[in-house]
């Protein structure tokens, strides 16, 4: 029997702001809940393990610097078809078995190279798009950004929201603008970047994520990775009751991405905790949740290789692009 089901896309809701108006998010309360989140269950040993390859499947493997090549990028969509190396997967018993990554995620103009790369992997391309990671291109842009991004084959878009509408308490304004983003996806998936360091308190981030869920993304995410603030517990705790709520509202399953900052295997084991807790099993499922991150499967795959050998091996033996 399956432990998770195929589920349908966030098709949206007309904007209702009975659903967030009067939402208030009590910072201590949500700081303290979100301290427990490390404390309250462990793994060790081969169950630690097991919870390290499932993170693997959940990452979004990622390269936004200005110095990416198309070499840079066939270097890690090779790493996302092959996250461990072959004498680790032997010793977890997972020979023979699909193992990637959940995404590679990627600038446009690079989409083509990391398509070409994965082809017949299964493994999809993301692209960030939308003027990111500031968001404040003219917003004819921004849509044609997404449009390209997506004749090239990316099956994913990251797009960035406009913070001011937040910040000024402009939800129609956001909800027309992510809806059109959404619009211009068409099939593929989208990712609400809601940049949640940068929108001041978390009650706006609570506020935020119903709206860009409302008007029909399929995952909201916390940050760009390139903000002063990035992925945080407290954030993370706000926005996946958030989802927890709209589903209860509407019936209709988002997805979480927290990114920015996430290198350490023990954080992505919080991460997931957090999940299972708050929304269930299926949230360990890469249709549902992935992390945005470079470095972190480095960490993962030492991790697991003390596990096998005991020893602990230098970050520059498990390499990434």
């Amino acid at each position: 029997m399956k432990l998770h089901q195929p589920h349908a896309r966030n098709d949206g809701t007309p904007l209702n702001a009975d659903w967030f108006d009067a939402a208030e998010v009590n910072l201590s309360a949500a700081e303290r809940r979100a301290a427990t989140i490390g404390t309250r269950r462990t793994v060790k040993k081969q169950w630690q393990a097991a919870w390290l390859v499932k993170a693997i499947q959940c990452i979004d493997l990622t390269t936004l610097t200005g110095d990416d090549t198309p070499g840079r990028v066939e270097r890690l969509c090779a790493k996302a078809r092959h996250p461990l190396r072959d004498d680790l997967v032997e010793a977890l018993g997972l020979t023979g078995r699909r193992l990637t990554t959940g995404a590679v995620c990627v600038y446009p103009s690079m989409v083509r190279t990391a398509v070409k790369a994965l082809d017949g992997s299964g493994i999809p391309v993301a692209s960030v798009a939308t003027g990111f990671p500031a968001g404040l291109t003219p917003f004819e842009q921004r849509l044609a950004e997404i449009r390209y991004a997506v004749a090239e084959g990316a099956q994913e878009i990251d797009i960035v929201i406009t913070r001011a509408h937040v910040l000024t308490g402009n939800w129609q304004a956001l909800y027309d603008e992510t809806r059109r983003m959404r619009e211009a996806c068409g099939e593929a998936h989208m990712k609400a970047i809601l940049a949640t360091g940068e929108l001041k308190t978390l009650t706006n981030v609570y506020r935020a994520s119903m709206v860009t869920m409302m008007a029909g993304s399929d995952f909201i995410k916390t940050s760009t990775g390139m903000e002063g603030v990035n992925a945080t517990l407290p954030v993370s705790l706000v926005m996946v009751r958030a989802i927890r709520d709209y589903l209860a509202l509407s019936g209709l399953r988002v997805g979480f991405k927290p990114a920015g900052g996430i290198r350490a295997a023990k954080d992505a084991l919080t991460w997931l905790f957090l999940m299972k807790e708050e929304l269930g099993r299926d949230w360990l499922e890469p249709e549902l949740f992935r992390f945005g991150a470079s470095g972190l499967l480095t960490d993962i795959e030492r991790q697991i290789e003390h596990f096998v050998t005991g020893r602990y091996s230098s970050a520059d033996r498990h390499g990434m692009a």
